[in-house]
């Protein structure tokens, strides 16, 4: 069965790029200013309050896990009011490893393992924008053993490290989008699969790119009328059908031309044009230059 979810997040080609341990005690509060690159972490013990922008406040406790696809700006603090410290996480990265907040001495209120990394995927933007805005999982074990293990491999220099990481991230990513709950999940991908009248859908979408779907087919899958499955289907993935599948189809191109493995009549046939001029045209209306020029300034 064609899997969606694991398609985009190897599209998105992450990588490990950071990791420290968080801690805090008596009255602290930080404010970090948006990063725009992906950020997770996970309690260790303790507990702590967690206010994404556009968001409800979370309060986080000892084996909860929390993901950022595209970090907006949050606060992070204890539980007593308190003016928040600004911090700009580029500067962040650069701190050691161990970052205290609040009193010096004495043991923390609450201990943190968190990190940021970054999508190598030209298409991060549109992809990331599938996945829900903020991952909350509580008591997520598996979760907290993974972003150990990241933390472990971040901040040794064995053989095999970047690899290492690299399919760890991953791991982490289809673990905590798996403990999302999909059908609270803002319009996206997560939420389309959580549909069971979508989700066929979806996924013979992915199975078959190259295929000329009509939305009629597409609708006659989900078992639903053409103007239901089309309301439904942009309700809840953000953007209509055609819309998706042309995305879709580009993110994958975008792919293939990075690769510089294949001619670019066949990347077109993959991703359902029937002649290269097709997708030339395409490919330029909706990335604004042409694939020949797209390939040749990645390589």
């Amino acid at each position: 069965m064609n899997d969606p979810l694991s398609e985009v997040i190897a599209l998105l080609r992450p990588r490990t790029v950071l990791s420290k341990r968080i801690s805090g005690a008596g009255r602290w509060g930080v404010r970090y200013s948006a990063y725009g690159s992906p950020s997770f972490c996970t309690v260790l013990e303790g507990g702590c309050r967690l206010a994404v922008d556009g968001h409800a406040a979370i309060a986080l406790e000892a084996g909860d896990f929390v993901l950022l696809p595209a970090t907006p700006a949050f606060t992070l603090s204890g539980f007593e009011p308190v003016t928040p410290e600004l911090i700009d996480p580029d500067v962040a990265a650069a701190a050691p490893d161990d970052v205290r907040h609040g009193r010096a001495d004495g043991p923390p209120d609450v201990q943190l393992l968190g990190g940021y990394f970054a999508f190598d995927s030209p298409d991060a933007a549109l992809l990331a924008s599938l996945l829900p805005a903020v991952v909350h999982a509580r008591g997520a074990e598996r979760l907290s053993t993974l972003v150990r293990l990241v933390g472990d491999e971040s901040t040794e220099q064995r053989s095999g490290r970047d690899l290492v990481l690299t399919r760890l991230v991953e791991v982490l990513l289809v673990e905590a989008l798996r403990a999302a709950p999909g059908d609270d999940a803002p319009p996206g991908l997560l939420r389309g699969l959580a549909d069971a009248r979508l989700a066929p859908a979806i996924r013979q979408m992915h199975g078959d790119v190259a295929r000329s779907w009509t939305v009629s087919q597409l609708a006659q899958t989900a078992a639903l009328s053409r103007s239901a499955f089309f309301e439904r289907f942009t309700r809840t993935m953000g953007m209509a059908p055609m819309e998706y599948l042309l995305a879709w189809r580009m993110a994958l191109a975008k792919d293939l031309l990075r690769r510089r493995e294949i001619a670019l009549a066949e990347v077109a046939g993959r991703v359902g044009y029937g002649s290269a001029s097709a997708f030339s045209t395409a490919f330029s209306r909706c990335v604004g230059q042409p694939p020949s020029r797209y390939a040749r300034v990645l390589a």
